[in-house]
């Protein structure tokens, strides 16, 4: 097997494995990264206390939409406390489908505190947008930060607006099964494409997927892009290492 270097899962729930040190050392063997999102500054900070300091994992800090509606003024500023203690901002976002749409207004509020007073544009945001995707590209190149649309679902015709503010997109290995994935994969270019798990909810075969898949998640964007490989996990490198440059 080719060694394809390092590679980045930039969206993993790694506190809801099982497991999560058995899966972080799985990673780490194969040489993926990763970007741990938790849904709240609490489980941020557990999660920072379980783990420790590891050089393949940066806990990202977040504020889930789906949680929107039991954050109160004390978890806001706490939020801002740990914001020092991370480079990635993430969960964060929308959600206006069935699961959320009831709480709406919350939402917002608390997207619009992470966008305009969150030391805009000094952390990458991975972004949830179910049912959102108008409302959150619209804020999104409304505040000018470097963004990642997590495991987008949305319209195509949306996609050029989102690449029009600049954002990226992240696909895992679940999504690669819908029949959808070989329009959007051919519509957005490969130079603002990530890679996620957003594992242990994403699943294959009846499993959660792995940071380990990405190995073979790599293989597969390289056909579609007619690629090898080895040039395929270089180009993801460098959109992470653009994205973290616009972030300063």
């Amino acid at each position: 097997m080719t060694d394809l270097g390092p590679l980045l899962d930039s969206h993993c729930h790694l506190g809801a494995y099982d497991d999560p040190v058995a899966v972080m050392d799985a990673a780490a063997a194969a040489n993926v990264s990763l970007v741990a999102v938790t849904e709240s500054p609490e489980e941020f900070r557990r999660l920072r206390t379980r783990l420790g300091r590891r050089p393949t994992i940066e806990v990202a800090l977040g504020l889930h939409p789906l949680r929107a509606a039991s954050f109160r003024p004390a978890d806001i500023a706490r939020f801002f406390r740990c914001m020092p203690q991370t480079r990635w901002i993430g969960e964060v976002g929308l959600d206006f489908s069935q699961h959320g749409i009831a709480t709406k207004k919350h939402q917002l509020r608390v997207f619009d505190i992470v966008l305009t007073e969150a030391q805009p544009g000094r952390h990458p945001l991975t972004v949830h947008s179910r049912g959102a995707e108008a409302d959150v590209i619209n804020l999104l190149s409304q505040a000018r930060v470097p963004a990642v649309m997590h495991w987008y679902t949305g319209p195509l015709k949306l996609v050029d607006d989102a690449l029009a503010a600049g954002l990226h997109f992240s696909v895992n290995p679940a999504m690669i099964r819908s029949k959808r994935f070989g329009s959007f994969i051919t519509h957005v270019p490969a130079e603002r494409i990530l890679l996620e798990t957003d594992g242990p909810y994403a699943k294959t075969s009846g499993r959660p997927v792995q940071p380990t898949d990405l190995v073979s998640l790599v293989n597969q964007l390289a056909v579609t892009w007619q690629v090898t490989p080895l040039d395929a996990a270089q180009t993801l490198r460098r959109n992470h290492d653009q994205l973290q440059r616009v972030a300063g």
